[in-house]
């Protein structure tokens, strides 16, 4: 029986492959940028989704950003390269595959620790030796003696799972899995750190194996997505867990829809000249009227601004320099885009 959430993201996502929005998204880029920055937002990053761009693709470093939040970023964007190749190959899960993208995630941001039980090392990926509770008063989670086995038998169930749905059409199945694996990862709390990050980044390599759209967790609703942790944590059920998890997806979903009708029936970017559209292809003549406002960006910031891939950016930038309407003045490092009509 398809409850109320599970239909309406079932619709929502109908219309969205309808539109064929999915084809217009560099998930391995943008769609991704934006999931490592609201990930590491939840974690107390401040970096934005522009920032993030020009510091994975030009190396620009944000100002007024710390090291350590550029290092989060940077560290997240290597274990969710490394998952997607995992994910594309279909590998099992294992703890020892679990370590590695830990010690990806934590690599430059995670200590050493020594303790009476004994030492270890975070930006290693080892497991925890230690007791964690969920923030000042909260519950502990497991006794960190238990956590190789309960981590060995989330491997092996989630193998389990997987090969039954890899070639299912169950849509609602296969997301539901993957929210159960990220609910039941972050409350075995394998590790000292970054539990939260590897949960998510779990949750997106499945959704990502699946070839399902992939959810991202808003920065905005931090609050409502740890209480429905709690809560299901409390009652002992995925249930209110997975509620959130349907809404928060069909939410934005939905807002692609939203943002995308938008971009075909009006510009988005004000002209500051010439409000009559020139080009039938609304990618070329959302570029146009950005060059018009704006002409000395670099590939990066007009791809960020559009929403679309840098390398979209060129072939355009092209396609408008053959045609006559623009022409670049000075070098390719230090010049800018002139508008000829």
């Amino acid at each position: 029986m398809v409850t109320k959430q599970e239909q309406q993201l079932l619709d929502a996502l109908n219309e969205y492959q309808s539109l064929g929005i999915s084809e217009q998204i560099d998930y391995k880029k943008f769609y991704l940028y934006s999931i490592i920055t609201h990930s590491t937002a939840i974690e107390g990053s401040t970096v934005t989704e522009i920032e993030n761009q020009l510091l994975f693709d030009e190396g620009i470093a944000a100002k007024g950003r710390s090291m350590q939040e550029q290092l989060m970023n940077l560290d997240l964007k290597a274990a969710y390269e490394h998952s997607m190749q995992l994910a594309e190959q279909h590998k099992d899960f294992s703890v020892e595959m679990l370590k590695t993208l830990s010690a990806l995630v934590m690599k430059n941001t995670g200590s050493a620790y020594n303790t009476v039980q004994g030492s270890f090392d975070a930006s290693k990926g080892d497991l925890r030796l230690v007791s964690v509770t969920a923030g000042i008063g909260g519950r502990s989670y497991m006794d960190y003696r238990k956590v190789p086995e309960k981590l060995q038998e989330f491997c092996l169930q989630l193998n389990e799972m997987r090969r039954q749905l890899v070639n299912s059409n169950d849509l609602i199945a296969k997301y539901l899995l993957t929210f159960d694996a990220h609910y039941q990862l972050v409350t075995i709390h394998p590790w000292v750190d970054g539990n939260g990050r590897m949960s998510r980044l779990v949750m997106n390599h499945l959704q990502y194996e699946f070839g399902l759209e992939p959810v991202k967790i808003n920065k905005a609703d931090k609050a409502e997505y740890i209480q429905s942790l709690v809560d299901s944590r409390e009652q002992e059920s995925t249930e209110l867990f997975r509620r959130f998890m349907l809404e928060q997806h069909t939410r934005n979903i939905r807002k692609e829809i939203e943002e995308f009708k938008e971009s075909q029936s009006a510009d988005p970017i004000k002209p500051l000249s010439d409000p009559i559209k020139r080009f039938a292809d609304p990618i070329t003549e959302r570029l146009y009227q950005a060059l018009l406002k704006d002409n000395d960006l670099n590939y990066a910031a007009y791809g960020a601004l559009l929403g679309v891939s840098e390398a979209t950016v060129k072939r355009r930038l092209g396609e408008l320099k053959a045609a006559g309407y623009i022409t670049r003045v000075g070098s390719n490092k230090s010049g800018h885009w002139e508008v000829l009509k």
